[in-house]
C-alpha cells in the first residue's frame, strides 16, 4: 500500500497530497479492520496496530518506549497519548468543567490537541521549540509566562530530552497553580534505581545505544519520582489497572506498565 501510495503522489499535484494522506489512511484502515484493538480517539476497530519506536530500545528495558505496536492505523494515536487522554477523560473533570481551564500542552500529540482544543471550557495553549507543530514556541527551561498561571499541563515524554531537565520541571513548577495539576511523562527503567546521564555521550549513535534515541539525554530510573518531588512537586502515581481489567487495557492499545505521574502544586 505504501508503494501505490508513493506512485500517486508523483503523479497528483502536491496541493492534493493531504486529500490522498486521508484517503489512503480511510483504507488501510478498513484494510487491517477487526475487533483485537480499538482505539479510543478514532473509534476505529483493528486487528493489529503498527510497530513504533526502535528495536535497540528493548535491551534497554524501558517501560514508555521501546519497540512495540502501539500505533492506530487510522489517526496515527500512540499508546502513551491514549493512556493520557484515557485518564483526562475517566479521571479529571477538565473535559467537562463548570469553569475555564488553562491549560498547557508541551510538544502536542496531534489527537490529544484536536480534543483538548474542541473543548470550550479549556484555554488551550500549546507550545514547543518547533512554532510550526505547536501555537507558540517554548523552550521549557524558561517559560515565556508568569507565575502560576495554569491549572492543567501535559509534558508526555519530553523531558528525556533536556540537558537541564531540573530547571525545564522548576519552570513547569512556577506556571502551574497552587492546587493545579500536571502529568509529567518520562520513558522509565524497568530495574534500575538511579537515573543514568552522561553529558560527555553527545553523538547521536552512542545516545541512540545508551539512551534508546539520538535525541535523549538520559534514562530516568525509579528515582525519577524523587527528581520531580525535589522540586516541589506533590506526587501521585496512576496505574489504569486499578481501573481496566488487563484484557481491556490490551484492547484499547495502552501500556499496562506505564505508571503516570500525576503532579500536583
Amino acid at each position: 500500500m505504501r508503494k501505490i501510495k508513493k506512485f500517486i503522489k508523483k503523479i497528483i499535484p502536491k496541493n492534493y497530497h493531504s486529500k490522498i494522506s486521508g484517503v489512503y489512511n480511510y483504507l488501510r484502515s478498513l484494510y487491517f479492520f477487526g475487533f483485537k484493538y480499538k482505539c479510543i480517539f478514532c473509534k476505529g476497530h483493528f486487528r493489529k496496530l503498527f510497530p513504533m519506536g526502535l528495536k535497540n530500545d528493548i535491551a534497554l528495558n524501558l517501560i514508555g518506549g521501546g519497540y512495540r505496536y502501539a500505533l492506530c492505523p487510522r489517526c496515527h494515536s500512540s499508546d502513551r497519548e491514549r493512556l493520557v487522554y484515557w485518564y483526562i477523560t475517566n479521571k479529571t473533570n477538565i473535559l467537562c468543567s463548570q469553569k475555564t481551564i488553562r491549560l498547557l500542552h508541551i510538544a502536542p500529540e496531534k489527537n490529544l490537541q484536536k480534543v483538548l482544543r474542541a473543548s470550550s471550557k479549556i484555554k488551550y495553549i500549546s507550545g514547543d521549540l518547533d512554532p510550526s507543530v505547536a501555537d507558540m514556541k517554548i523552550d521549557i527551561t524558561n517559560i515565556n509566562f508568569e507565575d502560576n498561571c495554569f491549572d492543567f499541563i501535559i509534558c508526555n515524554h519530553v523531558l528525556e530530552h533536556i540537558v537541564d531537565d531540573r530547571k525545564a520541571m522548576s519552570e513547569l513548577f512556577r506556571v502551574l497553580k497552587p492546587s493545579g495539576e500536571a502529568i509529567l511523562q518520562a520513558p522509565i527503567s524497568k530495574y534500575d534505581k538511579e537515573t543514568f546521564e552522561d553529558f560527555s555521550i553527545t553523538s547521536p549513535e552512542k545516545r541512540e545505544r545508551y539512551f534508546g534515541q539520538k535525541d535523549h539525554v538520559r534514562i530516568y530510573g525509579k528515582d525519577y519520582k524523587n527528581r520531580l518531588e525535589s522540586i516541589g512537586f506533590k506526587l501521585e502515581l496512576y496505574d489504569i489497572k486499578n481501573d481496566l481489567s488487563i484484557q481491556d487495557i490490551k484492547k484499547y492499545g495502552l501500556n499496562e506498565e506505564e505508571i503516570l505521574y500525576i503532579c500536583k502544586k
